[in-house]
């Protein structure tokens, strides 16, 4: 009897540890060019889907435009039966529709699975003569506005972090805005800009290429052990994007909560862990249980954030 009772018990545990596969492909809508870190987290995750789920394809695809406003001011008109995943960022969805040059709100987007941070860094090219951040911070007093850093997108995490940088350091750079990392990536290497406010992701896919200056974290990336961060250099600055999915509006309960466990399912994989960690990315699980809490917070915490930097100010 006790055999048969331990044995309903590890098929009951099976089961549950077993996420269902999807019953059709899967359409990943991008915000941003190909190329960038919300490309290359969703080439991971494609990745791993497929071996979990070998009948199935993940297709991914780009409607880029307007820092990603394009896409999620139309994710609603697509339909809502779980074939249609959009990739959704923070603090992009609160900073646009505060900007008020967007046509979609935050409610509009539905997220339902945050699945990984990454930290903002500050980046020159590998050829540039600024080689520390004290070197940057004195050329930067020293031609106010005249050292350009790229960026993804207007009213993004780049470009709240841009600006914060220099309020926090009191010296004044011009922000260059692109349509995603991929498009930016060209002009820091080949220094057609200054330099870049972007993420550690970027300077650890890009080393040998681009030299980082500081990075927003509590202590120095493993990966970036030469690189201090803004704490270290006198600002309690410890901040960047989350990326994570949304679905169409109209996309019932039960299926968010399916996408969502299926996407927790993917970020536990330890594959996708090893590939997260060569790439510089943190990952973050934020799924169906933790999302109300999560997006009051982020809300209020970016919605203040905005004002602070001036975001919406005409």
């Amino acid at each position: 009897m006790n055999k048969l009772f331990a044995l309903a018990c590890f098929a009951f545990a099976s089961t549950a540890l077993a996420q269902p596969c999807p019953d059709k492909s899967i359409n990943y809508w991008q915000a941003f060019p190909a190329g960038g870190e919300s490309d290359l987290s969703a080439r991971h995750q494609q990745i791993v889907l497929k071996k979990r789920c070998p009948a199935i394809e993940t297709i991914i695809q780009y409607k880029p435009g307007a820092g990603g406003g394009l896409m999620w001011a139309q994710m609603n008109q697509l339909a809502g039966d779980g074939s249609n995943i959009i990739g959704v960022n923070l603090p992009h969805i609160v900073f646009q529709p505060i900007e008020g040059q967007v046509t979609y709100k935050t409610d509009d987007v539905t997220p339902v699975f945050w699945f990984h941070y990454t930290p903002d860094a500050l980046v020159v090219a590998e050829s540039s003569p600024i080689r520390t951040f004290a070197d940057f911070v004195k050329a930067a007093k020293a031609d106010p506005g005249k050292i350009s850093l790229g960026g993804s997108g207007l009213n993004s995490a780049n470009h709240a972090a841009h600006e914060r940088m220099n309020a926090a350091f009191g010296f004044k750079t011009t922000y260059v805005p692109f349509k995603g990392t991929g498009d930016m990536t060209t002009a820091v290497i080949g220094s057609h800009v200054g330099g870049a406010m972007s993420y550690t992701a970027f300077a650890i896919n890009n080393k040998g290429k681009v030299r980082a200056l500081a990075v927003a974290m509590d202590k120095r990336h493993p990966l970036l052990p030469d690189v201090p961060t803004f704490r270290e250099l006198g600002v309690d600055w410890v901040d960047g994007a989350y990326r994570g999915i949304g679905v169409p509006k109209s996309t019932p309960p039960e299926v968010r909560k399916r996408v969502a466990d299926l996407w927790r399912a993917l970020n536990n994989d330890p594959e996708m862990k090893e590939l997260a960690a060569k790439s510089g990315f943190e990952l973050v699980n934020v799924g169906s249980a933790e999302m109300d809490a999560f997006m009051k917070e982020k809300i209020q915490l970016y919605t203040e954030g905005a004002k602070r930097l001036g975001l919406g100010r005409k």
